[in-house]
């Protein structure tokens, strides 16, 4: 399903095979509202007539591309553990690892490692995997956005996407990229 307070956007999703179940009110709809809300608001619009759902998959416009079966993928991978959630991420480049990554010390004199640890990790092949959520896929169930009100459970599970086929749409520059990205990478 699509949500949107736009009429145009309904109607070419619609016309796209989407369902649209109602215009969300614009208070949903700004730059600052907090995607959970829309969220919660969806699911009890459902609730409100008689649908009711175990889980809740988050796809975002603003991140529009995925690895073919990512989908699929990232529901297998959330049915098959004991995730109340799944996000999908990307690995984070060994330079931007947050076991090399500082900040000043409360006295704002010296650095620290950020993470906490009192010796710093010399070679890269030694590092730990690091992640980020690049805003794919969510998937959460339905009891932890309705208890929680959060996308976020207490167990997350995770999907990894390559990173070079992925951008979150934010600014002109990153329309840009996805204009290149769709002409390039998924042409029609």
């Amino acid at each position: 399903m699509v949500s949107t307070n736009d009429e145009e956007i309904a109607a070419i999703s619609e016309k796209l095979g989407m369902n649209v179940p109602e215009l969300r009110p614009n208070r949903l709809a700004s730059d600052t509202s907090p995607t959970i809300d829309t969220v919660l608001y969806t699911l009890q619009y459902y609730e409100r007539n008689g649908e009711l759902f175990d889980a809740v998959c988050l796809l975002q416009p603003t991140s529009p591309f995925r690895d073919e079966g990512s989908i699929d993928t990232a529901i297998e991978i959330f049915k098959n553990t004991d995730a109340d959630s799944l996000v999908s991420v990307s690995k984070v480049p060994h330079e931007y690892n947050p076991h090399w990554v500082f900040e000043p010390d409360p006295e704002g004199k010296f650095l620290q490692i950020a993470t906490g640890e009192a010796e710093i990790i010399t070679r890269r092949q030694a590092l730990p995997n690091a992640y980020y959520r690049n805003g794919s896929i969510y998937l959460v169930k339905t009891s932890v956005v309705l208890e929680q009100h959060s996308l976020y459970g207490k167990n997350i599970s995770f999907i990894e996407m390559d990173a070079r086929y992925l951008v979150n749409i934010d600014t002109m520059e990153d329309w840009g990229r996805a204009e290149h990205l769709a002409a390039t990478i998924f042409p029609r």
